[in-house]
């Protein structure tokens, strides 16, 4: 059996901050989008009476838009609605009242929260075809790591290492490494296609994330088995299709590297 395990990863030391910011960050979002509205408004109620109520509910309008670009779908709902209220309280008769005595007042109120959430809607799915397109070159950035260590000479022993190490980094694994055995027991097992079989059943990575068990990319070369990437990762870790066509790929990398010629001594007999 042969077995290569590369070395640890070593910690982050900006993880546990960054953890922190992505933790508090929503909730700053959210109480942005409750308090600065009334804070415009708060701003605005001296000039109530020389102000026209369009021009306020225009200023409340950009105010909802700068929201949610910064936001979320949640964050954009509420800050349409806090604007809304907003205005309707402190710029529509009788004043002080959730009551509009003005038939256009009500208009402008209801024109004022659909326009922002559907603001945020956009937003919110602008924003998250930017994210998905940044994750993809992130995971090209892996695929393309192995290219260029393979154009520049490497022999299959770093190959193999290295491939094991985006895994892990691509993936979220606590551990990766490769062996020529066959597993004992039937397990889990990134396809092709990229979808992850256990047997004859199809695991749900959608839903239920990556299994705790240890979790098998063959790699191959010319139809020939040349061994496996054994993945051991978190039970319930959130990855993309993508990612795990991109693990396919980084394995298909390995098989090419270690099918260029013969076995090397090192793997072959170790």
């Amino acid at each position: 059996m042969v077995t290569i395990v590369p070395s640890a990863t070593p910690t982050d030391p900006g993880g546990p901050r960054q953890t922190m910011a992505a933790t508090i960050r929503p909730v700053v979002v959210l109480v942005a989008a409750v308090v600065v509205p009334v804070g415009l408004a708060l701003a605005l109620l001296p000039f109530r009476s020389q102000a026209p109520a369009a021009t306020v509910a225009l200023g409340f309008a950009v105010l909802v838009s700068l929201l949610a670009a910064t936001g979320t779908r949640l964050s954009a709902l509420i800050a349409a609605v806090s604007a809304a209220l907003c205005y309707d309280i402190g710029f529509t008769q009788p004043y002080g009242s959730l009551v509009i005595s003005h038939p256009q007042d009500i208009e402008t109120t209801a024109l004022l929260l659909v326009g922002g959430l559907i603001v945020g809607q956009l937003s919110a799915r602008n924003r998250s075809h930017r994210t998905l397109a940044v994750q993809q070159r992130e995971d090209l950035s892996h695929v393309q790591a192995i290219a260029e260590l393979m154009a520049a000479g490497a022999g299959p022993d770093e190959v193999v290492e290295a491939v094991a190490n985006e895994l892990r980094s691509l993936l979220g694994l606590r551990k990766c490494w490769f062996d020529t055995s066959r597993p004992e027991r039937p397990g889990p097992t990134i396809d092709r296609n990229g979808n992850v079989s256990w047997g004859r059943i199809w695991w749900g990575v959608d839903t239920l994330g990556l299994p705790g068990k240890e979790i098998t990319i063959e790699v191959e070369h010319d139809v020939r088995r040349l061994g496996r990437f054994v993945l051991v990762a978190e039970a319930g870790t959130k990855v993309r299709r993508d990612q795990l066509l991109a693990a396919v790929t980084l394995a298909d990398q390995a098989g090419a590297s270690l099918g260029a010629g013969p076995m090397p001594v090192a793997l072959a007999h170790r």
